[in-house]
């Protein structure tokens, strides 16, 4: 798999900017496509080959891959499936010399973001990648703020749990400590805990976030 560097804390004035990896083993394609994003000040990575991106050990920042339809040993395509399999996530920008229609609808229904045909205008290329690596932060800010939000739950003890999963379910507290067995004043304390550890004033706060966890009431 591609090996991030997010449990290495890149050093100060290390480059933030977004990342794009072009994989194609055309090396004038590569060179043209480093200079053109670099030129709006993108980080590259460039690969000759699928295992060349495999290997690589990348900065945690949003990113984009530009993967050419045919390489050698392997079509485009065919490894997008593979990044799929191996829980990479990365939004893939394909380009061919060969495109045709069901290519593209393969690419696209895998959740390709562009199709581009070579000589692709760099307009075209910049604006795949800008939507690419836009939709790449908004992946990695969600998992970010769901990381967070099951990183609250965890700190929850088994009790504290049970009594979120009755009070999201819309039960009061009497009733929770009838189920559970508890007195109402200590069903009060566990709620209020649970309220504090998941970083909550409110009940339709605690709801939502019960819903994103998928927390129900038993």
């Amino acid at each position: 798999m591609i090996r991030h560097t997010a449990s290495n804390p890149q050093p100060a004035g290390a480059p933030s900017e977004p990342i794009v990896i072009v994989v194609d083993d055309d090396s004038a394609v590569r060179a043209s496509l480093d200079s053109l994003l670099r030129s709006v000040g993108m980080q590259t990575r460039l690969c000759a080959s699928p295992a060349e991106l495999l290997q690589a050990a990348l900065p945690d920042v949003p990113g984009c891959i530009i993967l050419d339809v045919r390489l050698p040993g392997i079509s485009g395509l065919e490894f997008q499936t593979q990044l799929s399999q191996h829980g990479i996530e990365l939004p893939i920008v394909f380009m061919t010399g060969f495109g045709d229609i069901p290519m593209t609808v393969q690419a696209m229904k895998a959740g390709a973001i562009d199709f581009l045909a070579k000589p692709f205008r760099d307009q075209d290329m910049l604006d795949a990648v800008t939507t690419a690596v836009e939709r790449d932060r908004v992946r990695r800010s969600a998992a970010a703020s769901m990381g967070n939000l099951r990183t609250e739950y965890e700190t929850l003890t088994p009790r504290e749990r049970e009594v979120m999963a009755h009070v999201v379910s819309g039960l009061m507290n009497k009733q929770v400590a009838g189920i559970i067995g508890l007195s109402e004043i200590t069903v009060k304390i566990h709620r209020g805990n649970v309220m504090r550890k998941m970083g909550v004033r409110t009940l339709a706060d605690l709801v939502r976030k019960a819903q994103a966890l998928g927390v129900s009431g038993g």
